[in-house]
């Protein structure tokens, strides 16, 4: 089915996991700014639950009760709505199934993974069927990974627009970032690394750069391409200042630049060499605090591998379904830069901000906007026979113009 073809369907987005944190505030979201006649309803386990959600929202969507092993009732869901939205992971346990009952309904579908092996898994099972029925099948529409594939793809547009060559080193800096750890986010990395734990050829994909490619062997050969690194500001781009860290989502988020490259016929550069870090400031301890990070994070990944301290580590970690306050929502931002030199050897910059904790308030705000995009504005969609896509593939500039017009900012222009 392709999308100039007409789809009856009861609903136009359908909320899965409207009862847990993020779901509840992606409900809210929606409520509030989903265009009049928007046919919405919420979904999950517990219809006890789900009524209260409504009642909380003042809104009179229907509630639909579906469980995440329930083969018969997801493809009920999937079969009644244009758009199904789920914010219930971790994805590997709670999304397989829906995101298959979409793929073979042709039912647009956007979640908030940033799990590698779940998306590898999606596009070998889900790909080709949703070609085949015209379902956008779009992972990753939160703080993982809308600002680092939109940032790209924002970057790519003015540098083509400027005729300026094609993307060669790309470099993501989170210059500012204040929020907390999303529970479900600890939850999914905990599931991946089990998975890994017991299988050496999934924790040699997960290391794979070009892990979520359409077609590995069609990748250029890049070399190395560390996520793990520590620069300094000048090895990036000249007048950028201070010490650079690993951030801690760049293991998922260079990946889905790279699918997005790749799925766009490198569109962005065959010499595209793509990575992130965070910027921990201009301070004498800076290069002290960018090492502290590096070795953190392995510590953490460690940590959780091992039975002995993941018990330790799960008392004080963020649970699923836990959240900040809705002040600390609020008062949350981040700034995220990214620099390029092109193959005419201009410099371009981009810059991606928005107001609100990341992982929380602004991921409600986009993954709501991605599904209003899918819902309202199909025409302004890239042209698509469907698939598993990315947020720059799939949604593309129709759902650059929501997030503007939501507050955030995402522009790029010529390196001053």
């Amino acid at each position: 089915m392709s999308d100039d073809t007409p789809r009856v369907r009861d609903l136009d987005i359908i909320v899965y996991g409207a009862t847990g944190f993020v779901g509840v505030l992606t409900a809210e979201h929606l409520a509030g700014y989903a265009p009049a006649g928007t046919r919405i309803a919420l979904a999950g386990r517990s219809e006890q639950r789900l009524t209260a959600v409504r009642d909380r929202l003042g809104v009179d969507w229907p509630v639909l009760v579906a469980d995440g092993d329930d083969t018969a009732a997801l493809e009920r869901l999937a079969a009644s709505a244009h758009v199904i939205l789920t914010t219930a992971g971790p994805y590997a346990k709670y999304g397989r199934k829906l995101a298959r009952a979409c793929a073979a309904a042709g039912t647009d579908y956007v979640d908030l993974t940033g799990e590698v092996l779940f998306v590898r898994d999606s596009i070998d099972e889900n790909h080709e069927l949703a070609s085949s029925t015209g379902a956008r099948i779009v992972h990753s529409c939160g703080f993982d990974s809308i600002p680092s594939d939109l940032g790209v793809h924002v970057l790519h547009e003015r540098v083509r627009a400027d005729d300026a060559g094609d993307l060669t080193d790309t470099t993501l800096v989170v210059t500012r970032l204040r929020g907390g750890v999303s529970g479900g986010t600890i939850d999914s990395l905990r599931h991946q690394l089990d998975q890994v734990r017991r299988d050496k050829r999934l924790r040699r994909l997960a290391a794979s750069p070009y892990a979520l490619s359409p077609d590995r062997e069609r990748e250029p050969d890049l070399g190395r391409q560390s996520d793990m690194v520590s620069l300094r500001g000048a090895e990036v781009a000249p007048g950028l200042k201070g010490s650079l860290a690993p951030f801690v989502m760049a293991p998922y988020n260079t990946r889905v630049v790279r699918r997005s490259n790749a799925l766009r016929g490198w569109a962005y550069g065959r010499r595209l060499r793509y990575r992130e870090v965070m910027s921990v400031g201009t301070s004498r301890l800076a290069p002290v605090l960018a090492a502290g990070t590096k070795v953190g994070l392995a510590a953490l990944v460690v940590g959780l591998s091992v039975p002995p301290t993941r018990f330790v580590l799960d008392r004080v970690l963020p649970k699923p379904g836990e959240g900040p306050d809705e002040q600390a929502r609020r008062t949350g931002h981040f700034t995220i830069d990214l620099f390029t030199t092109t193959t005419s050897g201009a410099r371009y910059t981009a810059r991606v901000k928005a107001k609100g904790d990341p992982g929380y308030a602004a991921t409600a705000l986009m993954i709501a906007e991605s599904a209003l995009a899918l819902a309202v504005d199909r025409k302004d969609l890239p042209a698509s026979p469907g698939g598993v896509l990315t947020p720059a593939t799939g949604i593309g500039d129709a759902l650059v113009r929501r997030l503007r017009a939501a507050g955030m900012e995402l522009s790029a222009q010529p390196a001053a």
